[in-house]
């Protein structure tokens, strides 16, 4: 098997977007971490939606350094509901630091009966290094639990991400019927395994899945460079 390649029972989990799941090869791929970067407030939205959709019908591990709950709120269980998620599957692990959260990561990707694991971080903690993320990869992979690594505030830097996406929202139009589902201007600045795209996404809440909204302006970048050189970065 190669190294990114999935096994039999691992089957990619598709978004919903016909252009991101094709360019991703069948949608984003279980056992595996994942990396969001923040362009605005909307990318802990596309993060946990994109835990939710990995998740499925298992458990999803939200965790989050204290400072994170500070500055960003607290996560609200009704608020998943109306998302589409499963308060009764979320688990909130609070830790005091980020050496502590990344700490509870590892020990939970250990686990076979996790679905996804949602890792919030801001900034740039020295502790979130290579070595950091190289673990984080390995845990994801034994276990096949979707590790989706949210950064606030943050600069990219190496790493063995699989996927890393920039969010920021997107406004909605004027004739718009579901006001109450969120969009999202997401580009896939780096992916190992595939080429790299540009996308307004639109999430659909009675479904749980990601749609294309329109008017679907989606540009694909040349599979031979990233779509913004100055955040995608490949080690």
């Amino acid at each position: 098997m190669a190294r990114y390649g999935l096994p039999p029972d691992r089957p990619a989990i598709p978004l919903g977007h016909p252009q991101a799941d094709s360019i991703l090869g069948g949608g984003l791929r279980p056992g595996a971490l994942h990396e969001v970067f923040a362009g605005g407030w909307s990318a802990s939205g596309f993060a946990a939606l994109l835990a939710i959709r990995a998740a499925g019908a298992k458990p999803l591990f939200w965790v989050r350094p204290d400072f994170e709950g500070q500055e960003y709120g607290a996560v609200s269980p009704s608020g998943l509901l109306e998302l589409g998620g499963d308060p009764r599957q979320l688990i909130l692990v609070r830790t005091r630091k980020c050496d502590d959260a990344l700490a509870a990561a590892n020990d939970i990707l250990a686990c076979g009966h996790v679905g996804a694991l949602l890792l919030e971080i801001r900034g740039q903690p020295r502790s979130l290094d290579l070595v950091a993320s190289r673990r984080l990869s390995l845990a994801a992979g034994e276990s096949g639990a979707s590790a989706i690594l949210l950064r606030q505030s943050a600069a990219a830097q190496p790493s063995t991400a699989l996927t890393r996406w920039q969010v920021t929202s997107a406004p909605s139009r004027d004739d718009d019927e579901d006001w109450g589902n969120p969009r999202f201007d997401a580009r896939l600045v780096r992916h190992r395994t595939g080429g790299l795209g540009h996308f307004l996404m639109q999430w659909d809440s009675e479904h749980a899945v990601f749609q294309q909204a329109h008017p679907g302006a989606v540009a694909a970048a040349p599979l031979h460079r990233p779509a913004d050189p100055q955040i995608a970065h490949a080690v």
